[in-house]
């Protein structure tokens, strides 16, 4: 019997306590919140005790791992509490505040030898996953372009950062998973209008070193929640609806004629088939803590490393950076 621990249980804190509660070979053992009363009433809804200092409820409870879901400007000193108790850590999106806090973090887990996972989430996503698993096979042929669309209204939860370190971090992430490659250029115009002080509104480019292209639309400004996915290729283009899982290829006819096979040569672009996909629903918190839980019964590497997390950061940071710099920033 594993014994699990979160701490943070807002919004996504308390459904990782949900899960945990629902999961055979678990035990959560306590929930801590600055907000006593929250965390009270979550370990009664869940199980465990609830505490208002997650110090306490480490040497107390003694758990072998924890989810840290705390604002991001508190990651550091809560995970390194956790890893000076050699616990492993399951910490949100982004890693850390700063690149500095995000490097002592990976530091303390590498001393204390325990896992460090960071939850993107979004890579669980089993719409993303079989995008992968396509795009790996070449299904699409030469990727051109990558588009990504995360849009809705402001959530009153956020206060420590903006759209791009609550939002895009997700699909600077995801670029970087589904092709292999790495983003070495990026160039981005941001405005706040509703924030007070951070940025709400991101229209950014990427180019990664394969060549291809990336845009991102990002904001807290719509009134519809959208999260989609487009990648376009010699073969056509795929679309990812990350809300209801569902993945669609749209073909190239041009690349899918008699020829093509013969000539490999992408002489032009029409319209062919739809195909949806079908795609094996499920929840994509609950795969990714069963990928943190396997690591560490298993003792193999955790899905998404402390250094992707905190690559995905680098590269959030570098967007900040020049929407308010007016420039490209390239990236080593």
């Amino acid at each position: 019997m594993l014994k699990i621990a979160v701490i943070g249980v807002g919004a996504m804190g308390r459904n990782h306590a949900r899960v945990y509660s629902e999961m055979s070979g678990i035990e959560l053992v306590g929930v801590a919140d600055a907000d006593e009363r929250m965390a009270q009433t979550i370990a009664k809804r869940f199980g465990g005790i609830g505490y208002q200092d997650y110090r306490q409820l480490f040497d107390e409870q003694k758990p072998d791992a924890v989810t840290i879901a705390v604002p991001t400007i508190d990651h550091l000193q809560v995970a390194c509490a956790a890893l000076q108790r050699k616990i492993h850590v399951l910490i949100e999106k982004p890693i850390a505040f700063t690149l500095t806090e995000g490097q002592e973090i990976i530091a303390a887990a590498d001393h204390a030898g325990v896992k460090l996972m960071v939850g993107h989430i979004e890579r669980f996503n089993p719409a993303v996953i079989l995008l992968k698993q396509y795009l790996v096979q070449k299904e699409l042929g030469r990727v051109f372009q990558i588009d990504a669309r995360r849009q809705g209204p402001f959530p009153a939860r956020v206060r420590d950062v903006g759209v791009v370190i609550d939002l895009a971090v997700h699909d600077l992430d995801v670029m970087r998973y589904i092709t292999d490659a790495e983003i070495v250029r990026v160039f981005a115009e941001t405005e706040h209008r509703i924030h007070s002080r951070y940025e709400d509104l991101l229209m950014g480019t990427v180019r990664l070193n394969d060549s291809t292209v990336g845009t991102l639309t990002v904001n807290w400004l719509t009134p519809a929640k959208i999260r989609e996915l487009y990648v376009t290729g010699e073969g056509g283009m795929f679309r990812v609806d990350y809300l209801t899982q569902d993945l669609y290829f749209y073909e190239n006819a041009t690349a899918h004629g008699d020829d093509w096979e013969t000539l490999r040569v992408l002489r032009g672009v029409s319209e062919g088939r739809m195909i949806r996909y079908v795609v094996e629903k499920r929840e994509p918190l609950r795969a990714e803590q069963e990928a943190f839980i396997q690591a560490i019964q298993k003792d193999t590497p955790v899905p998404v490393s402390g250094q992707d997390g905190l690559k995905a950061l680098e590269l959030a940071q570098a967007i900040v950076q020049s929407g308010l710099e007016h420039r490209v920033i390239s990236l080593a």
